[in-house]
């Protein structure tokens, strides 16, 4: 006999940012873009009382641009964006844009 169990919705407590892989690799220093990427997502933690967003590669978003590294956020993504990072010295400016919308 099979068990029926009905649908849970869950709600994560930290909203994953998402690089591309493909473009990380491609991308002139591309080691130091996601370390820069990262820490700027940590210090977001200081402005909320949640745990900060955790990085996630994932594979071809399919936009490919040149010189750059698509990133999105479920923020992003909802409002049907996708943000392009150039260099490590934009992490922070991406960082603020890739923020999580206030859960009320």
């Amino acid at each position: 006999m099979v068990k029926i169990v009905s649908s849970v919705t869950v709600r994560s407590r930290r909203e994953p940012v998402l690089v591309c892989r493909k473009c990380l690799k491609r991308v002139p220093g591309g080691s130091e873009v996601k370390r820069a990427l990262k820490s700027a997502v940590k210090s977001l933690r200081d402005a909320q009382p949640e745990r900060h967003p955790r990085l996630v590669m994932t594979s071809c978003f399919g936009i490919c641009p040149k010189r750059a590294v698509v990133v999105a956020s479920g923020t992003t993504l909802h409002r049907g964006e996708y943000v392009l990072l150039a260099d490590a010295d934009q992490a922070a400016d991406v960082a603020a844009l890739l923020k999580p919308a206030d859960r009320s």
